[in-house]
């Protein structure tokens, strides 16, 4: 497609993916592709300030005492009060300090990608998909009247898709043990999450809601289905362990609903 843009970046510990559906030409295409230029130097700085595994970033520092929050920039105090909205709406569930030391990477990554986002829409575009890592923000649609499809890695199969999730505007975001293993701790015991899900996929407007609730549903495990069908705007989809599927009452809305026990 002759206005189509496509880029793919290393950041952030893992690959962000832009697809641009309506770059244009000429003096348009020139603005997006900065607002692009933008978007990719906006994800850098974010894992210069963010990164747990920097120690130079603000956020490491932060957590070791050795500079005020006061001090950092604006951003930091910004995805901690995120953090903490998130810890009072999860009943405990979600923290940035899971382990006992201050991590907010739960926030990050899709508070990221959906200011990402935010500056292609700012420069015009309007039919756009932000990829990170598998957490998606899309703007519109790819083609009118065609919606996106954004596909929902099954856990328990490599390379195979549980769902597929169709829709504008929105965003999907996946937690789950598939990619690293059991790598999220429920805050409340500071063991990993064990509560029989294999992933939690959550869809909705925002990537930076949709991953955090998908974060907060996985560390709930059997009590997820019930929190997510209190939370408005949300929408979810789990695989067990066991490799059944449990859905909430609205994601018929979004994608066909699988041949499992919902």
């Amino acid at each position: 497609m002759a206005e189509q843009l496509r880029h793919a970046e290393q950041v952030m510990g893992t690959v962000v993916s832009f697809d641009v559906r309506d770059a244009g030409t000429g003096d348009r295409r020139a603005g997006i592709e900065a607002a692009l230029g933008s978007a990719v130097a906006w994800l850098h700085r974010v894992d210069r300030v963010f990164s747990t595994y920097r120690p130079d970033s603000q956020i490491s520092r932060l957590g070791r005492g050795e500079l005020a929050l006061v001090d950092c920039d604006p951003e930091v105090a910004e995805v901690l009060a995120l953090g903490e909205a998130a810890e009072r709406a999860s009943g405990g569930a979600f923290s940035v300090r899971p382990g006992g030391a201050l991590d907010p990477s739960g926030v990050v990554k899709g508070w990221a990608v959906e200011r990402a986002s935010a500056l292609l829409r700012a420069a015009g575009s309007a039919r756009h998909s932000v990829n990170g890592g598998g957490d998606v923000q899309t703007a519109g649609e790819p083609e009118p009247g065609r919606p996106w499809g954004l596909a929902v890695a099954h856990p328990l199969h490599p390379g195979g898709f549980a769902t597929l999730v169709r829709g504008r505007d929105i965003a999907l975001a996946t937690s789950g043990t598939a990619e690293r293993g059991e790598h999220l701790l429920d805050p409340r015991t500071g063991r990993p999450a064990s509560g029989g899900l294999a992933s939690v996929s959550v869809v909705g407007a925002s990537l930076t809601a949709v991953d955090i609730a998908a974060t907060s549903a996985f560390v709930l495990g059997p009590a997820a289905r019930g929190w997510l069908e209190r939370q408005p705007g949300l929408e979810g989809f789990a695989v067990l362990a066991d490799g059944r599927a449990w859905w909430t009452s609205g994601f018929s809305a979004y994608a066909p609903l699988p041949d499992a026990t919902g």
